[in-house]
């Protein structure tokens, strides 16, 4: 079966499918075209189902009910996340008044700092902008996810605040869920508990032959040195990559059932690959 398959230009997302797109780990069900988008881009793709098989943000999910949420390839932080960062030291009652740069209003990091502070004034733009907009004072601070999380000290930038400690403490220890993968539900479950199978194995694959799936990565760096994406890599491609089991499928309950009481998501009934 031909599918195509939508990442983005990161190196966790590289890592993960390193096996699969070498044809390191074959499959005998499945022959993969794979399509490269910005994550916001592939958010919005999804809205009007392009794409067999996508990355996407955890808070897309809200408007994609053609989707299944697959059980591997999904980034989680553990205690960490997206951060603020902004040119000086502030407080969250002063955030609340600024203008603050977002990758995107369908990023799970979006929703996550509206729950976190409540609704504030915004400007979208690509997430690799975000750490020069800040620096320059075209806004007052920035959301910041991906490499950059690690990188806002070299941009000259400080930590404002880490959503992913907040959620971490909010949540009892749940992890953070940011992205994951979905697939068209009317291939049906057969055909996604397939690629569901071969998604892990191409993630576990990556794990077990960690230089050579970094160096596959790499290509994704956006020029940070190469310790700066393995920390990163190591990040976000986890246990809960692997599998998201009962802890990643209840955080990501647990974010829909937070944002429905504020009224961020309409309401929409979650569909998760069976275990």
């Amino acid at each position: 079966m031909e599918i195509s398959v939508g990442h983005t230009p990161d190196s966790d997302d590289a890592f993960m499918f390193y096996g699969m797109f070498t044809g390191k780990v074959p499959s005998p069900d499945f022959k993969v075209n794979h399509v490269i988008e910005d994550i916001e881009k592939l958010n919005r793709k999804a809205i009007n189902p392009q794409l067999d098989v996508t990355a996407v943000s955890v808070h897309a999910c809200a408007y994609i009910p053609g989707y299944t949420i697959l059980r591997s390839g999904g980034s989680f932080g553990i205690n960490y996340g997206p951060i603020v960062t902004a040119g000086k030291q502030m407080t969250i009652e002063e955030l609340k008044k600024c203008k603050i740069a977002i990758p995107g209003k369908m990023t799970s990091a979006f929703l996550l700092l509206q729950l976190m502070i409540g609704k504030f004034d915004y400007v979208e733009m690509n997430f690799s902008d975000v750490p020069e907009a800040v620096k320059n004072g075209k806004v007052d601070a920035g959301l910041v996810i991906h490499e950059t999380q690690l990188s806002y000290e070299q941009e000259g930038n400080v930590k404002i605040l880490d959503v992913g400690e907040w959620w971490d403490k909010t949540t009892n220890g749940l992890p953070v869920p940011l992205g994951i993968n979905v697939m068209k539900t009317n291939l049906g479950m057969d055909t996604i508990h397939k690629f569901d199978k071969y998604l892990q194995a191409s993630i576990e694959y990556g794990l077990a032959n960690f230089d050579s799936a970094l160096e596959y990565a790499m290509q994704y760096s956006r020029g940070k040195p190469r310790d700066l994406i393995e920390k990163f890599v190591k990040m976000y491609v986890n246990k809960v990559t692997v599998n998201m089991g009962d802890p990643g499928e209840e955080s990501i309950k647990k974010l829909f059932e937070m944002a429905k009481e504020k009224n961020l998501v309409p309401n929409f009934e979650l569909s998760i690959a069976i275990k």
